[in-house]
């Protein structure tokens, strides 16, 4: 342990698997205390199911194994009430808030011809909403840290580049479309949140990683949008269609890759660096300026 994060407690939304499970455990093992939030419970719009109680219990485990303290509250991004009381909840334990890791996120992708439109609704209320509660109920906890106190922000590669999550040659996307348009939003809020939380010390930054290997990923749905000549794909079909995404030869980035990159942001290594986002798309955007073909 290099104690990156000694003395630190992170705040952590969408922490029960994936990109969450892996901030926390990667902060944990580098000193952090956490506050490990997520829904535990399905939304009907997406066609993947989301975390449970349980997952969110090994991330507690994973990170008291670090010895570690670890506060696990099961609270919905959507509703900043519940986000403020898990989060008081956390800090009335741990002590100072400093960090934020604004991950939750869905993706609700039309699964017929006649999606639902207010898929798109679903997709802001976790993915832009979602994270604008996340940040609102922490600022307040944050102030007082002053000068060390970090928010981070998950974005998307695929959300920002042209025709991957909504291309409109496939049809009405509402889900997809909202997500990108999240996505989108959370570019230039970062860079406001960055410049009214600087004075304080506050530092707020966004990475926006290509695809991972999370459920949002692996799923019948991502492997037919990649792969539309096959009935019926296999996570071995789709890997070189996802490799063929990205410029380095790699199919995807481990969510540990992605906890690297937010780690630094989260520690005082990155003390002078607010309002940016980040890219760690393994080359996808430039390979793929005006999206993929």
């Amino acid at each position: 342990m290099t104690g990156r994060m000694e003395g630190k407690v992170s705040f952590i939304t969408g922490a029960g698997r994936g990109q969450g499970r892996a901030h926390a455990v990667k902060q944990a093992s580098e000193g952090a205390d956490i506050i490990a939030i997520d829904i535990c419970e399905d939304i009907a719009s997406n066609f993947y199911p989301m975390s449970s109680w349980d997952d969110l219990m090994e991330t507690k485990r994973l990170v008291e194994s670090h010895g570690r303290k670890c506060v696990a509250v099961k609270a919905d991004v959507r509703h900043r009430e519940q986000l403020r009381a898990a989060l008081e909840e956390g800090v009335k334990e741990l002590g100072q808030l400093t960090t934020v890791c604004a991950n939750a996120g869905i993706m609700p992708m039309a699964m017929d011809a006649n999606p639902n439109p207010l898929d798109f609704q679903d997709a802001l209320d976790v993915d832009l909403l979602g994270v604008m509660h996340a940040v609102a109920v922490a600022v307040p906890h944050l102030l007082p840290a002053g000068n060390g106190a970090s928010i981070i922000i998950t974005g998307s590669t695929a959300g920002l580049m042209p025709n991957t999550v909504s291309d409109p040659s496939r049809g009405p996307n509402p889900g997809g479309a909202g997500y990108a348009f999240s996505k989108q939003v959370l570019v230039k809020y970062t860079e406001e949140m960055a410049l009214h939380l600087s004075p304080h010390g506050v530092r707020v930054n966004a990475i926006h990683p290509t695809n991972v290997s999370t459920a949002l990923l692996h799923n019948d749905y991502i492997y037919g949008l990649f792969r539309p000549d096959l009935e019926t794909v296999t996570r071995e079909d789709f890997m070189p269609a996802s490799q063929h995404f990205q410029a380095l030869p790699i199919p995807w980035l481990e969510p540990e890759d992605v906890a690297d990159l937010v780690l630094f942001l989260a520690s005082d290594d990155s003390k002078n660096i607010t309002g940016d986002n980040i890219r760690i798309d393994a080359g996808s955007m430039v390979k793929w300026p005006e999206g993929p073909k």
